[in-house]
């Protein structure tokens, strides 16, 4: 391959790119194939060597392309047989997003918040528009199990379902995947929430209740009021708590050590 022209980051004369710039080079031109139909979801891609030599790169930084977005879910390895383009579902690419979502804490955890609040809404009054009786019904019954308990885990398991089925309902994939990320990553606040705040699953019940109501009513705009105001009540919390020094939660699910349920 020709490194003279300057092809693999160097130039005549001087010193060679830095590894991540050409590395970073790679990851696009592969990207760009998918994008334009070049490579097609489920299709093995060239050999390494030959890929390399196709995009002008070497065949380590070509290597480093390939790892990288086979962390991002674009690629798989499969052994024996090659790598391959991912089916691309929203789920699969939003991985990695949903571990920086766990990874977050204080101001970051806010602003998850934040963002969920704003898909929340959009997604339950989607949902109101277009949720069929089958899955009214199982939203229906996530609530009839909320309010059957007083286990904080169970109220929670509950809560998740309750969203994941309106997420589903609203019959984007993309948006259900996000918020599929951010509501199981923010389940840590909500639990944090109830051990430290009298009555906060009551209203968490009562504000599910409304959502319900506005989705049985076929409104979406009830339906993108009650969903914000319910977020948004987690979240006008979390900021609060920050505000006064407390410790905050670090978006991690399950229990925290030392609380009940441990």
């Amino acid at each position: 391959m020709n490194k003279a022209d300057g092809t693999d980051g160097s130039r005549p004369g001087g010193p060679a790119a830095p590894r991540g710039t050409v590395t970073q080079r790679a990851i696009e031109r592969i990207k760009a194939m998918i994008a334009e139909g070049l490579l097609e979801p489920g299709q093995r891609l060239p050999t390494e060597r030959d890929l390399a030599a196709q995009l002008g790169i070497s065949r380590s930084s070509m290597r480093e392309a390939i790892r990288a977005l086979t962390v991002l879910g674009v690629l798989e390895a499969r052994h024996g047989s090659g790598i391959y383009v991912t089916q691309l579902q929203a789920g699969d690419l939003l991985e990695t997003f949903g571990v920086v979502a766990d990874l977050s804490r204080g101001p970051r955890l806010v602003e998850l918040l934040e963002v969920r609040r704003v898909l929340e809404s959009t997604a339950t009054a989607l949902a109101a528009a277009r949720i069929t009786p089958e899955r009214l019904a199982s939203v229906e019954g996530h609530l009839a199990a909320m309010n059957a308990t007083d286990d904080p885990e169970e109220i929670l398991a509950h809560d998740l379902a309750f969203h994941r089925e309106i997420a589903a309902a609203a019959g984007n994939e993309t948006m259900a995947a996000v918020l599929e990320g951010l509501s199981s990553r923010t389940f840590r606040a909500r639990v944090w929430r109830g051990y430290r705040e009298e009555g906060a699953f009551d209203r968490t019940r009562r504000e599910h209740a409304a959502i319900h109501r506005a989705l049985a009513a076929r409104d979406p705009e009830a339906a993108r009021a009650a969903a914000a105001a319910h977020v948004g009540a987690v979240e006008e919390w979390l900021r609060a708590q920050l505000g006064e020094g407390a410790a905050a939660p670090t978006g991690r699910t399950g229990p925290e050590p030392g609380r009940p349920g441990s």
